[in-house]
């Protein structure tokens, strides 16, 4: 396949492979097996890290092998690198690492030294990843830099989250605070609406003396729209990409991995983001989640991922390119080409958007600002030139995943909340 639609195709370059570097066992990831796809039809080699040889990003046509290394994500850093260097000597050259997970990109940035060389990644300053990764290092920086985001506090023990109850309006948000903690002692499973003070209390007596979460300002649904940004950008804060786009679904509904959603231009916040970034002085992809509060017109910061979105296939220029392509090609001294969004461009997880859509039927949720009709859809999935990660996901979805949505499902329904995943 072409790698690009339109002109001339894109010259990557060929002898430069990239790597697709996880930690966890989250083996139904839709946007590793985007990414081997994406360079894959460039022709550039590609390889990726998985939790056994049978997950579909393994299945793909495009990788040339799998290493098989099943993490937690909470090993020491020690270890992870060294694991690291060595699939590095193994592949034998220079390898563009390209990032799925907070745990995998802020191991990058802080090991800079130790995986030079062996592997390509944008330089970065080692502490900026974990603290844009954490909600409270997240939420001072959108502070210092005059960022709108929730309203958040950062009780550190039961006595203060009694207090917050005592004075809070319901619903509220509860996150976990630092992005590590979720793979060793999670105070929720993800981000978890609370419907009342009872059930705040009920969830932080198992939190401890010292509760691993923020409590934040609920953003209600009716009165906003989820939108996402995705960018590359250089050392020097400048774009190399940059795209905008509407979330119409996710799962779980209104807090989980996007499901169904638009590419929309929105040149606001496309500069909102460029400047937030260039302030903080971050290089790489990026990934931002925002929901815009229509009752004070502002788009509110909920997440900044430093590395590639689960969905980053939604977005692709008119000049073929998406944040992946737009790495490799500025990480191996190739010009990036320009181009417009393709707007109107429609991406959809079929494991998770027929879920998602009966759950929104009845929420009240709307999004005036997708497009009546897409032009053009990405499936997660299903692709024609490289069938068997679909094949591999309906293996592995069906009875696990079916009992997985069930258990979400009851979840919301009782009202406790809703479990997030950015991946």
């Amino acid at each position: 396949m072409a790698g690009r639609r339109f002109g001339a195709p894109i010259e990557a370059d060929r002898e430069v492979p990239g790597l697709i570097v996880k930690f966890g066992g989250y083996p139904l990831h839709h946007g590793g097996v985007g990414a081997i796809r994406s360079l894959g039809r460039l022709g550039v080699p590609m390889y990726a890290i998985t939790e056994d040889p049978y997950t579909p990003a393994a299945a793909s046509r495009y990788l040339e092998r799998a290493f098989v290394w099943p993490t937690t994500g909470a090993e020491e850093p020690e270890h992870l690198v060294e694991g690291l260097r060595r699939i590095g000597r193994r592949i034998g050259r220079p390898t563009v690492l390209i990032p799925t997970d907070e745990e995998a990109a802020v191991l990058i940035a802080e090991h800079q030294d130790e995986l030079s060389g062996a592997f390509l990644f944008p330089p970065v300053d080692p502490a900026l990843p974990r603290r844009l990764a954490s909600k409270q290092g997240l939420h001072e920086l959108c502070e210092e830099h005059g960022v709108a985001s929730p309203t958040t506090v950062f009780p550190t023990s039961y006595d203060q989250v009694v207090a917050f109850a005592d004075e809070a309006l319901f619903p509220v948000v509860a996150k976990n605070r630092e992005a590590f903690v979720r793979r060793s002692r999670p105070a929720v499973g993800g981000t978890t609406r609370i419907g009342s003070r009872a059930g705040l209390l009920a969830l932080a007596r198992d939190w401890g003396d010292d509760p691993g979460v923020i409590l934040q300002e609920y953003l209600p649904r009716e009165a906003a729209e989820d939108w996402i940004v995705h960018a590359c950008f250089d050392a020097d804060g400048n774009p190399l990409a940059v795209f905008t786009g509407v979330k119409v679904r996710s799962w779980p509904p209104h807090a989980g991995m996007t499901a169904h959603a638009y590419v929309v231009d929105n040149p606001e916040l496309a500069d909102l983001a460029t400047r937030f970034v260039k302030q903080l002085g971050f290089a790489g992809v990026v990934d931002l989640d925002l929901r815009f509060d229509r009752r004070d017109g502002q788009y509110k910061l909920l997440d900044f991922n430093p590395r590639m979105g689960a969905q980053f296939r939604l977005f692709e220029s008119e000049s073929g390119v998406d944040v992946v392509r737009a790495l490799h090609l500025h990480l191996t001294g190739r010009a990036v080409p320009e181009g417009e969004q393709r707007a109107g461009r429609r991406f959809v997880v079929e494991n998770i958007d027929l879920p998602a859509w009966l759950a929104y039927r009845r929420s009240g949720y709307t999004t005036p600002s997708a497009p009546a009709r897409a032009e053009g859809t990405e499936l997660a999935w299903l692709a024609g030139d490289d069938p068997m990660p679909f094949l591999t996901m309906l293996a592995r979805f069906g009875r696990p995943g079916a009992k997985h949505l069930y258990q979400l499902w009851r979840t919301s329904r009782r009202g406790g909340g809703t479990s997030h995943s950015t991946k």
